[in-house]
């Protein structure tokens, strides 16, 4: 078996994180090797592999649901913006420069699909089965030409399409029908059908609209998933904490002791990362909130800034808003602050940046005896060590490098008084040492707050993980899924007009028109709707052009990205495709 499947969704955050997850979940508990698949990403949360790649935080929480290490290959392109019209690009794994949105679609994402492809089929050769997430809606008409996330890589894989829309938004039935209604005849070959996310009710109720979907587009209904509170996985970019105590979807749990300690996170401008308060939002008792305001810090036990994109942005930020002198009040009168990677050196003394904002010279907030100098090479580590007495692993991911001048060492930082700073992301996951960390902020805020003795951070990701697989195996149709990511979409699925208009994309295949196909007789039998047959996948079509020819096998070569006069940066692991320097273009 070397089958597919990709969850599109007919919005951002529609949900397709969260299936893509639980479908991998639900395959290896059933004993298939699966792996997650994203070809391009478009996030400020990320996460390191072991071999020092940089990939989205989604992916890698997907390979933990599938049970693997995850690693370059399951997301091969990540955008992490740096303004409204420009983000950094890493290819496998390692940042490659600045681009402008203009400049990235206006050609060179197309020329990436040999890299993607590649990676995709070194996936298929090495697991039973690959399930891919789409980005945002497979219908951005403006985009279809140089997608390659969403139906370039369907198309170029063969895979089967399953849409995914969030119910509790509205206007689902809607959006399933516009989505399909735009895409080519030969994409929409395709999009096997659909699955309904986030509904609240009698299912009953849902079904005459289903069987009604299922006579205007000749697809089947997959499933609907309930909405689940409380349900959280590391997100891409939506402002949420995301285990158990999650900021905005569940009540926190009762405090292990008789007080609860309070956590305002500074919501900076393009935070990054900022799952790294989800440790903390997992503990009885402690309550994690984001903050825009000086006011709000008032009644904080704790203080975080969190990491950012954008350091010297965030600093101007803070000051504008008064929330740099309220944390300088703080640290004055011994109140608990931690600064996380960009926090970090908000707090120090003063910053040097010639790369990312290329500000050069920027007084810090003083706190922590820290200089820091950003360097074009960015930092990729999983550091291993101890704080506070317990061991302490974490990831770093950084341009910033920090010269510490004194206070009492913490980690990769330092401490003053009630003031930490580190850029490791993740420490507080570590349980023993976020127990100690909780103690102390308990002890400067003058609070009776014990930290409970038994939470395990990597025990509740588990077991969220697992709710995913709950969902899917008890509200989709499984044996249908297992056929569609066996064999690939059914046969003769109808067209469904208009279809894409001139210029979103490639027309029909050979012998098919591009519009007026016919649609099947009307049926009221939502389960009748055809099942994929048990032909086999074709394989990935690997695409062949000037700026894709491979130099040699398993190594696609992006000729459109690769000035010759730059160096040529290699992947995190050493091997497999070049990666391309990539300049920063002028807005």
């Amino acid at each position: 078996m070397s089958g597919g499947l990709l969850v599109a969704g007919t919005t951002s955050d529609a949900g397709k994180s969260v299936v893509t997850a639980g479908i991998c979940r639900w395959l290896v508990r059933q004993g298939v090797k699966v792996a997650p698949f994203k070809a391009q990403n478009m996030s400020l949360n990320s996460f390191v592999t072991r071999e020092g790649a940089e990939i989205g935080r989604a992916q890698a929480m997907q390979a933990q649901a599938a049970r693997v290490e995850p690693t370059a290959l399951m997301n091969p392109v990540l955008l992490k913006p740096g303004s409204d019209r420009s983000s950094q690009v890493v290819l496998m794994g390692k940042a490659v420069g600045e681009m402008s949105a203009r400049g990235y679609h206006g050609g060179r994402q197309e020329s990436l699909l040999g890299t993607v492809v590649d990676c995709l089929e070194q996936l298929r050769g090495t697991y039973d089965a690959v399930i891919c997430e789409g980005a945002g809606s497979p219908a951005e008409i403006n985009l279809r030409r140089t997608d390659i996330v969403n139906m370039g890589i369907a198309r170029a894989a063969r895979f089967p399409v399953l849409v995914v829309g969030d119910i509790d938004r509205g206007g689902v039935f809607a959006s399933f029908f516009g989505t399909t209604a735009l895409l080519s005849a030969e994409d929409q070959a395709l999009v096997a059908g659909y699955l309904v996310n986030k509904f609240r009710g009698d299912v009953s109720l849902l079904e005459p609209g289903l069987d009604m979907l299922y006579e205007l587009t000749g697809r089947r209904t997959y499933g609907v998933l309930p909405f689940a509170h409380g349900l959280g996985i590391d997100e891409e970019d939506g402002l949420r904490v995301s285990l158990r105590g999650t900021v905005r979807e569940s009540a926190v749990s009762a405090p292990h002791g008789e007080d609860v300690l309070r956590v305002a996170v500074c919501a900076v401008p393009l935070m990054s990362n900022f799952t790294d308060v989800d440790a903390l939002a997992a503990e009885p008792g402690v309550v994690v909130r984001f903050v825009d305001r000086a006011e709000e810090l008032a009644d904080a036990d704790l203080v975080i800034v969190p990491g950012t994109r954008g350091t010297v942005k965030a600093l101007a930020w803070l000051r504008e808003r008064g929330l740099a002198d309220a944390l300088v009040r703080r640290a004055a009168e011994g109140r608990p602050v931690l600064g996380i990677c960009g926090g970090f050196q908000v707090l120090g003394e003063h910053i040097e940046d010639e790369v990312e904002s290329r500000a050069g010279h920027v007084d810090g907030l003083g706190l922590l005896p820290v200089r820091i100098r950003f360097e074009k090479a960015k930092t990729l580590a999983r550091p291993v060590g101890s704080a506070l007495g317990e061991p302490v692993e974490g990831y770093e991911i950084h341009h910033g490098v920090a010269d510490v001048r004194g206070g009492e060492p913490f980690l990769d930082g330092c401490r003053v008084g009630a003031v930490w700073g580190t850029h490791w992301h993740g420490s507080l996951e570590s349980d023993a040492f976020r127990r100690r960390f909780l103690a102390e902020v308990a002890r400067a805020s003058g609070r009776r707050f014990v930290a409970a003795p038994d939470t395990s951070f990597e025990v509740l990701r588990e077991e969220q993980l697992d709710r995913l697989g709950d969902l899917i195996e008890e509200h989709a149709d499984t044996d249908a899924l297992w056929r569609l990511i066996e064999g690939g979409a059914p046969a003769g699925l109808p067209f469904v007009p208009p279809g894409a208009p001139v210029g979103a994309g490639a027309g029909a295949p050979a012998g098919v028109p591009a519009a007026g196909l016919p649609l099947p007789a009307p049926s009221r039998n939502r389960g009748s709707a055809p099942d994929p047959g048990p032909q086999s996948p074709d394989g990935l079509e690997m695409p062949r052009n000037a700026a894709l020819e491979p130099d040699g096998p398993g190594k696609p070569r992006n000729a459109a990205l690769e000035p010759d006069r730059l160096e040529k940066p290699r992947n995190a692991a050493g091997n497999g495709p070049d990666l391309p320097h990539v300049e920063k273009e002028t807005l």
